[in-house]
């Protein structure tokens, strides 16, 4: 052949080469990292690597967006596992990785495709796609994303576009766990419930101060979920950090919010995600969670280098470690179908163990505004700082209830919300197809029930005071009957016990319960008093003690009113009552 030939074609497949490597390169590459790519790349990539890899790789729908767009997850593995089903079968441990729940956070969908290309190709963690599959949404919030913008994000520090913090829908799916409320999420817990990965990463980033620490890594269960699967969690973060630091990044093991907004010397706080939160969420299932934190203010080009070597870390640990823990999580899955008639958490709060810590900040000054009239902080990025600030650093149970020793059951009137809301979160239930008149239940009745006075992620959320006490309730056909003897055990109390910091309740799915809808006139209600004066002396004696004791009581006619309303037969007995009752055992 020619040598001119020869240089020819050497120069074709160089430029070949050349083209499929840009082909599966990000945006943010392509720009040095000032850019991400809008809400196409991610489908063009996840066919790109499908294509490239076409043993390794598969491009997976798992749903629609409320605008319409799809949604991708790529499937990578060189076990063979590219199916649920054959990975289940296989035990081959499972890693879910997600970036963009909220959009204008994306370091996590460009180091994700970052990471994954050079699993792939060899170049870092070899091996461990041998013996793991990796599932990845690069962008969860697809309509968010395309929300683009460049002051989307004003505390974060690159790309210089990107996309919304909320849905379509103005809702935040990382407060949506349990509630459900968003299509986004249902898709998300169906794709979760198929694959049920050992391990789920959440890909962030912070807001708030200005410090050196260019990361903050969470895991559970450290603190919630099943206590017998705290020390592997404690020592996954432990070994991720560590991991972290000999690549040069200064990670911290707790979210980095100021107690006082704005003023590094408040210090911070430990604290227990609730599930609506992904971290707070999945430990629920038995499974462990690892929430990645970048820091808003450390460059976008750092930011997707320090979640890629995360993503890395999580890869290879997961190769090693996976096998064992879930073994831990089967351990968990079976204790959690004996807790029945055992406290467990609903809440928790900060414990009162204060500790000083050395903290790499800046230098800051602190003065007053003449813009907003209180103290404005200026922090001097040039001056690094030691601050040695008070870090709260235990959580403690703050509500606890006896597990019911049976389950729940759902009357009808409420059964196909629940169950259409249980089936996403892959709960077992049955129906019962007969009534069960006057059964021997628990039910709740609320002492208090306190209403927020403005919506959040569109919902009327509210707080209950009570207790669970025995009653004979009438249990219609069509309700359906929750067992606490499996494996989700406390999800299933997360989610029904009302006193739950994110319970079905809690979101305000039942504030109708807490109205009242027939009421009594004053001119009525006058008669009515005078009557049960007149022909029960208890309660003239109880009225007239009230009004010593109670000046708030006293001075308020509804009230008063109200006193002999509650006591007549036209008062409504549901009032104030839970509509979801405990039972000791299946009907």
């Amino acid at each position: 052949m020619p040598k001119l030939i020869v240089c020819a074609c050497l120069f074709a497949i160089h430029a070949a080469a050349a083209a499929e490597t840009v082909m599966l390169e990000t945006v943010a590459e392509q720009s040095g990292f000032s850019r991400t790519g809008r809400y196409e790349e991610v489908g063009r990539l996840c066919e790109a690597f499908a294509r490239t890899w076409a043993d390794h790789v598969r491009c997976v729908e798992f749903g629609r967006s409320p605008e319409g767009r799809v949604m991708l997850a790529l499937v990578v593995t060189k076990s063979g596992a590219l199916n649920p089903q054959e990975a289940h079968k296989m035990g081959i441990p499972v890693m879910f990785m997600q970036g963009g729940i909220h959009a204008g956070e994306i370091d996590g969908k460009d180091a994700g495709f970052l990471a994954v290309r050079e699993m792939l190709e060899g170049k870092t963690a070899p091996r461990a796609l041998e013996s793991v599959v990796l599932v990845f949404v690069p962008v969860l919030s697809v309509d968010g994303h395309e929300r683009f913008g460049r002051w989307n994000r004003p505390n974060q520090n690159g790309p210089e576009e990107m996309g919304w913090r909320a849905t379509a829908q103005n809702l935040n799916l990382n407060r949506d766990y349990t509630k459900v409320d968003a299509r986004e999420t249902r898709a998300l817990l169906r794709l979760l419930d198929a694959w049920d990965p050992i391990l789920y990463i959440d890909l962030h980033v912070t807001d708030g101060a200005q410090f050196e620490h260019d990361v903050a890594n969470l895991a559970e269960p450290i603190y919630v979920g099943d206590p017998q699967l705290q020390p592997a969690g404690r020592a996954l973060l432990r070994e991720l950090n560590d991991k972290l630091t000999a690549q040069g990044s200064l990670p911290l093991d707790f979210y980095p919010s100021l107690v006082e907004t704005d003023n590094p010397a408040s210090g911070f706080n430990v604290e227990a995600h609730t599930p609506r939160y992904s971290t707070g969420y999945w430990p629920l299932r038995n499974r462990y969670a690892v929430l990645v934190e970048t820091h808003s203010w450390k460059d976008y080009a750092t930011r997707v280098r320090i979640t890629r070597n995360t993503i890395v870390n999580l890869a290879e640990m997961t190769a090693r470690q996976g096998r064992e823990w879930m073994t831990l999580a089967r351990a968990a899955d079976e204790r959690a179908r004996h807790l029945g008639g055992e406290a467990v958490a609903l809440e928790y709060d900060n414990g009162p163990n204060v500790r000083r810590i050395d903290f790499r900040g800046y230098a800051y000054t602190r003065k007053p505004s003449p813009i907003s009239g209180g103290t404005v902080t200026h922090y001097d990025a040039s001056k690094p700082l030691i601050w040695h600030v008070p870090l709260r650093d235990t959580v403690i149970v703050k509500t606890a209830v006896r597990a019911p020793r049976g389950g729940y059951l759902i009357p009808s009137a409420h059964a196909a919300w629940i169950a259409e809301r249980l089936a996403v979160h892959g709960i077992e239930f049955s129906l019962i197809d007969r009534a069960l008149d006057g059964h021997e239940v628990e039910a709740f009745r609320a002492t208090q029930a306190t209403f927020a006075t403005a919506p959040s992620e569109g919902r009327t959320t509210a707080r209950f005071e009570g207790r669970w006490q025995a009653e004979r309730r009438d249990v219609p056909a069509g309700s359906l009957y929750v067992p606490v003897g499996q494996p989700k055990a406390r999800l299933v109390m997360a989610l029904l016990e009302p006193q739950g910091t994110d319970s079905f309740a809690a979101w305000g799915f039942f504030n109708a319960a807490f109205e009242t809808k027939e009421y009594m006139e004053p001119y009525v209600a006058e008669q009515v008093a005078e009557e049960m004066l007149a022909k029960n002396p208890a309660t003239a004696a109880e009225f007239k003690r009230r009004l010593a004791e109670d000046p708030e009581f006293a001075k308020s006619p509804e009230a008063r009113l109200e006193f002999f309303f509650r006591r007549h037969p036209a008062w409504d007995e549901r009032r104030d009552l839970y509509p979801v009752f405990r039972a000791n055992a299946a009907p």
